[in-house]
C-alpha cells in the first residue's frame, strides 16, 4: 500500500457507485405509475443477472443489449403498460444516469491531491463515453475502461486485469471501489484493496472475500485508511 503522502490509485465501478441506476424510471416515475420502483430493481437485477450468465458460459452480448433485454421482462413482469415512446425516453435516460450528489467533488478532490483515477466498468465504450460527458466528469479519469476489452463480463479475472495492464501496477497497488458487494468479492479474489460503497446498508455477503474498508459514499475516500 502507498505511504499516506504519495499518491494513490482509485478504480471505480460506474452503475451503482458513481452512478444512480435507479435514476432512469424515477425521472418518468409519473408516467410508469406505482409500480415504477419494483420495474427499476427487476430492470437492474435482469441487466446483472444476463452478464454473469453471458461470463459464466462465454457468450458474447453487448452490455446495452442487455440493459434493452432487462428493461423487456421487468415491462413483462409487473405487467405495466409502457408504450415504444416511453420505453425509448427510459433507455436515453439509462445512458444519462444522474451521479450520486458527492462524485463530482469527491473525485475532483481526489485528483486535485495528486491520486490517479480511472474507471471499471461492465459498460460500452460509448455508454461510459456519454454518462461521464452528461454528468460533467470529463478529464477526471486516466483511463476509462470498459469489459468490450476482455469480452467478458465481470466479475471475471480478465475484467479486473485491465486496470492491472492499464496502470501497469499489481492490484495490491491499487483501490477498487464498488457498490455492488459480488463485485467487491471478484475484485477482492483479484487481489485488489477493495472498498465496498455500501450506500443501501445492506448485510455482508462473501466473508471469504472481504473488502478492505466498508463506507456508506465516497466521501471517506480521502480519509486514511486504517
Amino acid at each position: 500500500m502507498t505511504d499516506s503522502g504519495a499518491s494513490r490509485i482509485f478504480v471505480f465501478d460506474a452503475y451503482g457507485t458513481l452512478f444512480d441506476v435507479h435514476s432512469a424510471a424515477a425521472r418518468y416515475a409519473g408516467e410508469i405509475g406505482p409500480v415504477w420502483e419494483r420495474l427499476s430493481e427487476i430492470w437492474r437485477t435482469k441487466q446483472l443477472e444476463y452478464t454473469w450468465i453471458y461470463a459464466a458460459t462465454g457468450r458474447r452480448a453487448t452490455f446495452w443489449e442487455l440493459t434493452e433485454r432487462g428493461l423487456d421482462y421487468a415491462i413483462a413482469a409487473t405487467g405495466v403498460v409502457v408504450e415504444d415512446g416511453l420505453r425509448a425516453r427510459l433507455l436515453d435516460a439509462n445512458r444519462e444516469l444522474s451521479a450520486y450528489p458527492e462524485v463530482l467533488t469527491v473525485l475532483r478532490a481526489l485528483k486535485d491531491r495528486g491520486d490517479r483515477l480511472a474507471i471499471l466498468s461492465n459498460g460500452d465504450p460509448d455508454l461510459l463515453e456519454r454518462i461521464i460527458d452528461s454528468a460533467g466528469l470529463d478529464g477526471l479519469f486516466e483511463h476509462v475502461l470498459s469489459v468490450a476489452a476482455a469480452d467478458t463480463f465481470k466479475p471475471h479475472a480478465a475484467v479486473y486485469r485491465l486496470a492491472v495492464d492499464a496502470f501497469d501496477m499489481p492490484p495490491d497497488r491499487m483501490t477498487f471501489c464498488s457498490s455492488n458487494r459480488w463485485d467487491v468479492a471478484g475484485a477482492s479474489a483479484f487481489g485488489f484493496s477493495a472498498v465496498w460503497i455500501n450506500r443501501l446498508g445492506r448485510p455482508d455477503e462473501y466473508p471469504d472475500m472481504p473488502p478492505v474498508r466498508v463506507l456508506t459514499s465516497l466521501e471517506g475516500l480521502s480519509m486514511p485508511m486504517s
